[in-house]
């Protein structure tokens, strides 16, 4: 191969590299980006857009429209209806009844956005998505994505159909099979794009492949690394010889930053848009008063592609009903409205992972969105105490990591932090505890797919 093709499709976004065994390249995918959203949009003609594309289209679509979901078909039933009159003898006509299940389809529904579908994978129970009456495989909603990023290597190289292959350690999922099925899903959608020679990955071994590759004077035989992305918290432990190398062990947990952006998201803005309030309205011959029931709204408002679904009346009458009360919680009431309305939920996620990032650069930062009136103010300390359950699942893996490699603290010379959760301070304090003067940062966005590149140039398997 004169280069050498590395493709990382990730969870929140995609990077793809190449790699001529001198110098790794970033391939643009998103304008000059090398960063694109993995985010697939389906609209009522089937027609697909991707990437920033993909989220723009979603947001415009649902900006302010009311949704209705009316009674889905479930069965039609038909029979021959014999009119009792000899005198005057008819034709026999059919009777059709159609029987109609719960409210389920969303008539007013331009598109549907998928975006995380990498999660989805390693689950044998989730086979196919309904997509406007079609079933659509969760490898038919992936395989433009993958496409997009082949023809825009070709654009840079020629021809591509060979790479390597960015996987995570162990695939989101219950069943003992998720990565077997995960792999079997994403190697088929590779090959409709179109890559038909695939050489999966693991992810953290690629982005030690990058680092060892753009460092070559580091000294030292064990190597440890964690790649903490938006979906997974992946290790790998690797033994050094020569300019090789042998990896002793890899362990992965679900766990990732859109985890810490949803808790960020129920700790400091549900108490802002009306949790734990009351809801009074008039009944029939007295003033009824409840706790609203936020319950309701929760999961659909901390998973934004699916946020859209509360602008129905038997959400959007009950936050009426409380802003029209009046008092201290109808201010919350509104946002809550506006949020709905507008569809504001992916950009409010946007916000949060802005402000997560600078509280990992300064002691304080202020979670600021004009767009519904909220200015939270908080320190990295009550961040990390938010956070503290997430931050001991990190430390339990690494703790495992270890043991399966038989190795001491002691024993690891490098230790790698890479991916975007892996820049919170907290996590860095996590691996200097046990690594005083072992950890150094690597490429946290774009070092798996350059390590990918590297090793699809020298042959590397696994």
């Amino acid at each position: 191969m004169t280069v050498g093709v590395g493709i990382d499709f990730g969870t929140t976004n995609s990077v793809a590299a190449i790699y001529d065994g001198v110098r790794v390249r970033l391939v643009p995918l998103e304008g000059d980006d090398p960063l694109m959203p993995s985010a697939t949009y389906v609209d009522r003609q089937l027609q697909t857009l991707t990437g920033q594309a993909a989220i723009d289209r979603y947001i415009q679509d649902n900006m302010g429209r009311t949704v209705e979901l009316i009674p889905e078909i479930i069965s039609e039933t038909s029979q021959f209806v014999e009119h009792d009159d000899p005198d005057n003898p008819t034709a026999v006509d059919t009777s059709t009844q159609k029987h109609y299940g719960k409210p389920m389809i969303d008539a007013g529904l331009q598109g549907r956005l998928f975006r995380g579908t990498k999660r989805l994978l390693g689950d044998p129970g989730i086979r196919r998505l309904m997509v406007f009456d079609h079933p659509f495989r969760l490898v038919a909603l992936i395989t433009p994505l993958l496409l997009r990023i082949r023809k825009a290597l070709e654009a840079e190289v020629g021809p591509v159909t060979a790479a390597h292959l960015g996987r995570p350690v162990n695939f989101e999922g219950r069943d003992a099979f998720r990565n077997q099925t995960a792999l079997a899903r994403l190697g088929e959608a590779y090959r409709y794009a179109g890559i038909r020679e695939q050489h999966f990955y693991p992810e953290p071994v690629a982005a030690a492949v990058s680092y060892l590759a753009a460092n070559p004077e580091v000294t030292g035989e064990h190597v440890l690394t964690l790649d903490f992305g938006g979906g997974t918290l992946d290790f790998c432990v690797l033994r050094r010889a020569g300019d090789g190398f042998s990896v002793l062990t890899t362990h992965g947990v679900a766990l990732g930053g859109d985890h810490i952006d949803q808790r960020l998201f129920r700790v400091l803005l549900f108490p802002l848009l009306g949790k734990g309030e009351t809801w009074r309205r008039r009944g029939m011959d007295r003033q009824i008063e409840t706790r609203f029931p936020f319950e309701d709204y929760e999961d659909l408002l901390v998973n934004w592609a699916v946020t859209y679904t509360l602008n129905q009346n038997r959400y959007s009458t009950p936050v009426r009903d409380c802003i029209d009360q009046g008092g201290p919680g109808a201010v919350k009431f509104r946002r809550l409205n506006e949020l709905i309305q507008r569809n504001l939920s992916y950009l409010v996620f946007q916000a949060i992972k802005d402000f997560k990032a600078r509280l990992s650069y300064d002691t304080e930062a202020t979670l600021d969105i004009p767009e519904i009136d909220v200015e939270v103010r908080l320190t990295r300390a009550e961040f990390e105490t938010i956070i503290a359950d997430q931050l001991a699942q990190v430390e339990q893996a690494l703790d495992a990591t270890l043991a399966r490699a038989g190795l001491a603290p002691g024993a690891i010379d490098i230790v790698l932090r890479t991916g975007g959760s892996s820049l919170i301070p907290a996590v860095r304090g996590i691996l200097e505890a046990r690594f005083p003067t072992q950890v150094v940062d690597h490429d946290p966005f774009t070092s798996v797919a350059a390590g990918l590149a590297i090793a699809s140039w020298r042959r590397l398997a696994f």
